[in-house]
């Protein structure tokens, strides 16, 4: 009988150590929120810092964690020969820097939770003479999917791979459906049912497609319907879909070039749009919703943030808009009814009545950001391309806790899992944790 229980409690610890997972782009819900608690409000490389594993190539995908496993994927580069880079160079009608490659080796990588160790890296696909990607990005920035013990991983135009988590195996990959990204890719894919579903907004061609989730073949495939600015450079975007409720239906929110859409996630049926009624494009942040509102920013040249009031009964109509400051790269963040977001250039951080629009808030943090923030343990992490990561008290007055700063900038969002931070930046992940404060030796 005590053997019994003792058995039953072993599983029951290991049941509560793996009950959180971060299972794609922002979280569970995808919109930035973690359940985890006792999280640490300051860390440096030598505070608070359980492990650190340096991760091999240049990636900006976000971690991704299950049970013990975290993904990562990341690109190996090899640089094209100096005539072949020259004749290509030539040849570009692109307007965004080159890194002029040979090939490209695109690859998953899983690193021990507990450790740090790296378990596992695996080429899912590998790409001769690959577009160009811009200094800010990279050809590793769409963050992988995790569901039951499948990782789903996509590149863009290279394409996308489904893992066998425990094998290591690649399962299917399949590289048919191409445009032009002209800055490389940065869309996320999701998984709902038996699809995984990812944008394809280039400069050519506008539309979104879903996967067979068991087999990777094309299961529907939808264009970008809408009048679009007649400029191709005017047309791409890099937006992440986000699959929400209304009204007991699931609706996959897809913000594009000029327009958001919804779309029936099984089939691919657009089921409505709404135009942003200013220029939007290279749409970057993905969408938040709450208070029967879906929030947006409009991305680049005449950034906006949108609040969009919709519930699934009504067409949607545009509730408020704010015109200033509104974020590039950075997803908007949600908390109670205060809309939280920061400027990619400058750092400002503007905190606004969700419900109705009005400034509450404005203040400078400084430094250049693109990662998301995060929402854990009762505070908002903003982290920096400069390497820092802003902690903020959330409420009615601006309230800096700290800034702590690591060995290189952060383009990946955090995940909060159990207690911990699991931090990419630049050259590294890290597990960040409260210890123990040292005693004096007596």
């Amino acid at each position: 009988m005590k053997l019994f229980s003792a058995l039953i409690s072993t599983l029951l610890l290991v049941s509560f150590v793996h009950a959180e997972d971060w299972p794609q782009w922002r979280g569970p819900s995808g919109q930035g929120h973690a359940k985890a608690t006792g999280l640490p409000a300051t860390w440096s490389e030598t505070e608070n810092v359980v492990w650190k594993t340096a991760i091999p190539g240049r990636g900006w995908s976000s971690p991704v964690i299950a049970g013990d496993q975290i993904w990562v994927t990341t690109a190996i580069e090899t640089a094209a020969k100096p005539e072949d880079a020259t004749r290509r160079t030539k040849s570009n009608t692109g307007n965004q820097p080159l890194t002029v490659l040979e090939s490209v080796s695109l690859r998953a990588v899983c690193i021990d939770r507990r450790t740090g160790r790296v378990l596992d890296n695996v080429e899912l696909l590998n790409e001769k003479e690959p577009q160009w990607v811009h200094r800010l990005n990279s050809y590793a920035s769409p963050t992988p999917v995790l569901e039951n013990g499948r990782l789903y991983a996509h590149f863009g135009t290279f394409g996308t791979a489904c893992l066998d988590t425990k094998s290591g195996k690649v399962i299917w990959a399949n590289r048919d459906l191409k445009l032009i990204h002209e800055n490389g890719p940065g869309s996320s894919p999701v998984v709902s049912g038996d699809f995984v579903i990812f944008h394809c907004d280039g400069s050519d061609v506008q539309y979104i497609a879903g996967l067979d989730k068991r087999t990777g073949k094309l299961a529907w495939k939808t264009p970008r319907s809408g009048a679009m600015n007649a400029n191709p450079q005017l047309k791409k975007a890099y937006g992440t879909p986000l699959i929400a409720e209304f009204a007991g239906k699931s609706e996959l929110l897809s913000p594009a070039a000029d327009w958001l859409y919804s779309y029936e996630p099984t089939t691919g049926k657009e089921l409505w749009k709404l135009k942003y009624e200013v220029l939007g494009f290279s749409i970057v942040p993905r969408p938040v919703t709450g208070h029967g509102m879906i929030y947006f920013s409009t991305s680049f040249m005449k950034s906006e943030m949108l609040a969009v009031r919709y519930d699934g009964t009504q067409p949607p109509q545009i509730a408020w808009r704010y015109k200033k400051g509104a974020p590039q790269m950075p997803s908007p963040i949600l908390v109670d009814d205060a809309l939280y977001f920061v400027t990619d250039s400058g750092g400002i951080v503007t905190c606004l009545d969700a419900k109705t629009g009005e400034e509450r808030w404005r203040e400078r943090l400084g430094g250049e950001f693109s990662a998301s923030p995060l929402f854990a343990d009762g505070k908002l992490y903003f982290p920096s391309r400069d390497g820092f990561t802003a902690v903020l008290a959330p409420g009615k007055e601006f309230k800096l806790l700290a800034k702590n700063t690591l060995d290189s900038g952060h383009f990946a969002s955090p995940a909060a899992v159990d207690g911990a931070f699991y931090v990419r930046t630049e050259k590294s992940l890290y597990r960040i944790e409260r210890k123990p404060a040292k005693t004096a030796a007596r």
